[in-house]
């Protein structure tokens, strides 16, 4: 058997610099073959213990071994809609990959890369369409179509029922489409698995603004749908607090990401530009970090760089986003932190930082930055992109008035359920449980359709 892992086929970096063109090639057969090959199929399955959604992952790394792909994608679908997306995506070396047997060797089978070639093999070989289930009679409106809103709407559609998405933005997709850059993760591929979803009979209603455009009562009352569920994502960017956050040149993540990926501002032939940087600095050490700082770099700065408070082997980030950065040249700065934007002539003109150390581990679990006394720096700067994370929109309080709310504005519901304090409406993903991986919102989704089916049949 052959024990060392099948890399993935990359576009050269040198390359990748210049366009939006995905980084990744994808496993041709032969090499998802060879992969296969790899695996042990252990009989206690401890890979399947790391997925969210309990894909059967031995069962379906067997099919493409056997050379059955279209087999192997279906058995990812009974479980997890969205294969092509999150064999992308996903920190597959954090979940299922981290309980692979052969992880202990540090050679873990590259379940994610099978995954996105199960995928990508059902988009190219779509299947015969597979019959409608009998309709229950009943309607259910799903509000945000990110993951969670997605993956309930399926599953509520394979239940029988008759279920409408609500889409605040142009397009469907959410976070998939705004906030993941094309070089990571194609709109095209994201645009595949939504049409399977319309096959299943879902419709998607987009340009409409649930709270405003249209209200909860309306759903309800006017439009006759039995529940509701509420997958509002967190798309609110969070800011530092600093002196001169404000300035022009500062922005935030989500603007900057949402620009560059939904309104194509790359893109010449479209009229929504975004500043482009020329000494670009990236605040932050998650994927959101990596994602601004390799679209900085693809937009012609002529130079990235990244500050993090901590170090390295804190970095929340996949370990291949951080690769694939410094391979295009964005340069990383480890234990500094901003302390203030300064200005020139009204405009961002650099970041004032200080060196940090680490202390005793926090409430994460990582060692805490602290700062070193009489360490300040400057570092010139025209475009800052703050990457800290998001947080729920507090328009969100506007859909449904004396719906129940924790401080951080994140929607209470009941643990078993995903009920909220409103009955016949539910909430699930980012809206919930704060910033989750795409995966977590997937199962979310999951778990309320569950359970609204049985709300509706009077069994819960």
């Amino acid at each position: 058997m052959k024990l060392e892992p099948i890399p993935m086929p990359e576009a050269n970096a040198s390359d990748r610099r210049a366009g939006f063109g995905e980084v990744n090639q994808g496993y041709t057969e032969e090499l998802a073959h060879a992969e296969a090959e790899r695996c042990l199929q252990c009989k206690n399955e401890p890979c399947r213990a790391g997925c969210p959604v309990d894909v059967d992952i031995p069962a379906f790394i067997e099919l493409i071994r056997a050379g059955k792909h279209t087999q192997a994608g279906l058995k990812i679908k009974e479980t997890n809609a969205f294969p092509a997306i999150c064999g992308r995506v996903c920190p597959q070396e954090q979940q299922c990959q981290a309980e692979c047997v052969l992880a202990k060797q540090d050679k873990p089978i590259n379940i994610g890369y099978l995954e996105r070639f199960a995928g990508d093999y059902l988009i190219d070989n779509p299947p015969v369409q597979v019959e409608r289930p009998e309709a229950s009679g009943y309607k259910v409106a799903v509000v945000g179509s990110g993951p969670a809103g997605l993956a309930a709407a399926g599953d509520l559609a394979k239940r029988g029922h008759q279920v409408t998405v609500f889409e605040a933005l142009h397009r469907p997709g959410g976070v998939l489409v705004y906030g993941i850059p094309e070089f990571r993760l194609p709109n095209v591929t994201v645009d595949h698995e939504v049409d399977a979803l319309g096959q299943l009979g879902v419709e998607i209603r987009t340009n409409v603004v649930v709270g405003r455009t249209l209200t909860v009562d309306d759903l309800r009352q006017q439009m006759g749908f039995d529940a509701i569920f509420l997958a509002l994502g967190a798309g609110a960017p969070i800011f530092l607090g600093l002196d001169g956050e404000n300035l022009p040149g500062v922005m935030s993540a989500n603007e900057f990401l949402t620009r560059v990926n939904l309104m194509r501002a790359f893109d010449e032939d479209y009229d929504t530009p975004v500043q482009r940087g020329r000494n670009v600095t990236v605040i932050g050490g998650g994927n959101v970090a990596m994602d601004s700082s390799r679209a900085a770099v693809r937009l012609g700065a002529e130079s990235v760089k990244l500050l993090y408070r901590r170090t390295r082997a804190e970095m929340p980030a996949r370990i291949e986003e951080v690769r694939h950065a410094e391979e295009e040249g964005v340069l990383f700065e480890f234990l500094v932190a901003p302390t203030r934007f300064l200005a020139d002539e009204g405009r961002l003109a650099a970041v004032e930082c200080l060196r940090m150390e680490l202390g005793e581990p926090d409430e994460s679990g990582r060692r805490r930055p602290v700062p070193i006394p009489g360490s300040e720096f400057t570092v010139e700067t025209d475009q800052a992109i703050v990457a800290v994370g998001a947080r729920v929109n507090p328009s969100a309080r506007l859909i449904v008035p004396g719906m129940e709310q924790d401080g951080k504005g994140h929607i209470i519901v009941d643990p078993e359920t995903l009920m909220t304090s409103i009955p016949g409406v539910f909430a699930g993903g980012d809206v919930v449980g704060g910033e989750e991986t795409v995966i977590e919102a997937l199962s979310h989704g999951r778990r309320a359709a569950a359970a609204i089916d049985k709300y509706l049949r009077g069994s819960c």
